[in-house]
């Protein structure tokens, strides 16, 4: 689609990725709704784009939406309606990154209510406004961890593994329509999504990083070229093809990512909501050994 024919509601708006996304949606035309727990950054957000962005007047809106909340999504699907929305970005999350026995049960239900089931109800909900629009994309941000299942993130890559489930089930079941599901995995991202404990897991492991603008970048070229699938980084890509044709091959690969691992702990704290993507480190290197 071209950015100028965009009216995007972008979830997530105001986290590290989530700005440079808007940011970046808005410098190349488009419309964008943007979409957070917070009506302060929404709001200083809005106005940091408009006095950079050249003829973003009007072109941005945003609204307040806890999408853990049926009632305030129930709501978000009202407005985004009223914005005229033909394009849908799903870029917000939770991370939860520890030995599953340090996970407790209402974290879990946390992070796979925000990470999957708010995206699936959201576009559920969306869908019979989006079928009336000429042209229509659904873009999911989701990780290589939706790929690639690493220690650690067992319960991340089970809603990130949902997710890309969602959107290739749905693409295939809207194949012939004017609608447009497609998703996109980031690895690992400078933002502030991961703490102390998943920095460390990264230098340990060798994680390689992207900026958040490189993420942005993706999207936007995404939402340009429509493409179903996008990975971000090698030898990522070419992991998640490994991955997905011969999982076992790789599994000697994530020694290092198991011995680093925090081993479980009481005092393992509840994510906060955020909008970026914890990563994968570089298996295909030197597989099965420490580099």
């Amino acid at each position: 689609m071209n950015p100028s024919d965009a009216r995007i509601a972008l979830t997530g708006a105001t986290g590290g990725i989530g700005r440079e996304t808007a940011a970046a949606f808005i410098g190349a035309g488009a419309s964008v709704l943007l979409i957070g727990r917070s009506a302060a950054q929404l709001s200083s957000l809005s106005r940091s784009i408009q006095a950079t962005a050249t003829g973003s007047a009007g072109r941005i809106a945003w609204q307040v939406a806890d999408l853990g909340r049926p009632a305030q999504l129930d709501e978000l699907v009202g407005v985004a309606t009223e914005w005229r929305c033909n394009v849908l970005v799903h870029a917000a999350g939770v991370p939860c990154f520890g030995a599953l026995e340090s996970v407790d049960a209402e974290t879990m239900r946390r992070v796979l209510d925000i990470n999957l089931l708010a995206p699936m109800r959201l576009t559920q909900a969306l869908l019979p406004h989006l079928r009336a629009q000429a042209r229509a994309q659904v873009i999911c941000l989701g990780s290589a961890l939706g790929r690639i299942g690493l220690p650690g993130f067992s319960i991340y890559s089970a809603s990130k593994f949902g997710l890309r489930g969602f959107a290739e089930a749905l693409r295939r079941e809207l194949r012939g329509t004017g609608i447009r599901v497609q998703y996109v995995g980031p690895r690992s991202t400078r933002t502030g999504f991961n703490d102390a404990a998943v920095q460390a897991y990264n230098a340990a492991t060798g994680t390689a990083m992207d900026s958040p603008s490189r993420v942005a970048e993706t999207l936007l070229r995404s939402l340009q070229d429509e493409a179903a699938e996008r990975f971000i980084g090698f030898p990522e890509r070419l992991a998640v093809r490994i991955n997905g044709a011969v999982p076992t091959l790789l599994d000697g690969s994530f020694d290092k990512h198991r011995r680093s691992v925090p081993p479980p702990s009481a005092d393992t704290a509840l994510p906060t909501q955020r909008s970026n993507q914890p990563g994968v480190s570089s298996p295909i290197e030197s597989p099965g050994a420490p580099r």
